[in-house]
C-alpha cells in the first residue's frame, strides 16, 4: 500500500485545522480537524483534497462549529489502496466515513458534500439516516435524479465514459503539465493545486477510479429516499450538471428539500463564490443544532 508520504505547506486560510492520520476502513486517512461545537463533515470532490474547503472552514469555526474535512482515499495525503478502481466503489466509499466518524466517536454528523463529495453525502445518508442530522449537497443531485437529468445532462456527463478508457483519461489530462484539465474544468486557478496532488505517481489513476468504479451511476435506478432535511445548492455555470438533476432531488428528500441557485456562479462554488454559500450554509446547519437543541430541551 502506498504511504502517506510528504506533501506542501497548508493554506493559510487552514491554517486553524490540526492535521491527523486515522485508520479508516483499512487504509490511513487524512483529516483535518478543529473546533468544539457541533459536528460539520465536509466532503471534497474531484480532483480536489480538503483544500477545496479553505473559504469555510474560518466562517464555520468562528461561527462555532467543530470543522471535520478529511482526504478522501486515493487523494490529497490519504492513502492510495492497492486493488485499482474495486478499492473506490460507493459501498466501500460510504464505509469510509461511517469508519471516520466512529474513529472520531461521532454519533451524529451534519454532513456537506461536493461533487464526487455530494454523490458520497447523498449516499451516505440513504444508508446511514441515524449518522446524520443534516445534509448539503452542492452541485450533484440525489443519485436518481442525476440518473434521470435527461439527454443535456447525459451529454454534459460525456467525460464520465471517456474516464473509463485507462491510460487514455490520464494522459489527455495530464497534458501539459495539467494545462488541459484546467481548460476541461474552465478552473484553470485551481491547476497549480491540481498538479501538485495529481502529479505524484498513481494520484491520478486513483482520482479516475472513482468514475470507473461507479459507471452505475449513470443507470435510471431508484437509489432510496433521504430522511433528513437536506439543502441542495446550484449554480448557472456548472459546466457538468443540469439544473434539473437538482432540483429534481425534492422528491427523494421526505423531510423537507431547500433549493438555492447560485447565478453566475460555476462549479466550484467553495471557491468560486463564498460569499454566496457560506450564508447559505450557515443558515442551514444552525437550523439544525437549533432543532437539536429544542429536542434535547424536552427530553
Amino acid at each position: 500500500m502506498a504511504s502517506v508520504g510528504a506533501m506542501p505547506e497548508r493554506d493559510s486560510a487552514t491554517s486553524a485545522l490540526a492535521g491527523r492520520v486515522l485508520k479508516v476502513n483499512g487504509i490511513e486517512m487524512y483529516v483535518e480537524i478543529a473546533g468544539d461545537g457541533p459536528p460539520v463533515l465536509l466532503l471534497h470532490g474531484f480532483p480536489d483534497t480538503h483544500e477545496v474547503w479553505c473559504k469555510q472552514v474560518p466562517t464555520l469555526l468562528a461561527a462555532g462549529f467543530r470543522v471535520i474535512a478529511p482526504d478522501l482515499r486515493g487523494c490529497g495525503r490519504t492513502e492510495t489502496p492497492a486493488g485499482g478502481p474495486a478499492s473506490y466503489r460507493l459501498a466501500t466509499l460510504i464505509a469510509d466515513v461511517r469508519a471516520l466518524l466512529d474513529a472520531l466517536d461521532i454519533e451524529k454528523v451534519l454532513l456537506v458534500g461536493h461533487d464526487w463529495g455530494a454523490v458520497i453525502g447523498w449516499s451516505f445518508a440513504i444508508a446511514n439516516p441515524e449518522r446524520v442530522l443534516r445534509y448539503a449537497a452542492l452541485s450533484v443531485g440525489h443519485p436518481t435524479a442525476y440518473a434521470r437529468g435527461g439527454l443535456r445532462q447525459k451529454l454534459m456527463g460525456w467525460y464520465v465514459l471517456a474516464f473509463q478508457i485507462r491510460g487514455l483519461a490520464e494522459w489527455l489530462l495530464s497534458r501539459d503539465d495539467f494545462a488541459l484539465l484546467g481548460r476541461l474544468t474552465r478552473f484553470p486557478q485551481q491547476v497549480p493545486n491540481w498538479r501538485v496532488h495529481l502529479g505524484r505517481p498513481g494520484r491520478l489513476t486513483a482520482a479516475i477510479n472513482y468514475y470507473r468504479a461507479n459507471l452505475s451511476l449513470v443507470l435510471p435506478f431508484e437509489r432510496g429516499d433521504v430522511t433528513v432535511p437536506v439543502l441542495g445548492v446550484w449554480s448557472s455555470r456548472d459546466i457538468a450538471l443540469v439544473e434539473r438533476q437538482m432540483t429534481n432531488s425534492a422528491r427523494f428528500c421526505k423531510a423537507g428539500f431547500r433549493y438555492e441557485r447560485l447565478d453566475g456562479v460555476g462549479h466550484w462554488m467553495p471557491l468560486e463564490a463564498p460569499e454566496k454559500l457560506n450564508p447559505l450554509l450557515l443558515d442551514f446547519l444552525r437550523r439544525g443544532t437549533d432543532s437539536l437543541s429544542r429536542k434535547q430541551a424536552h427530553e
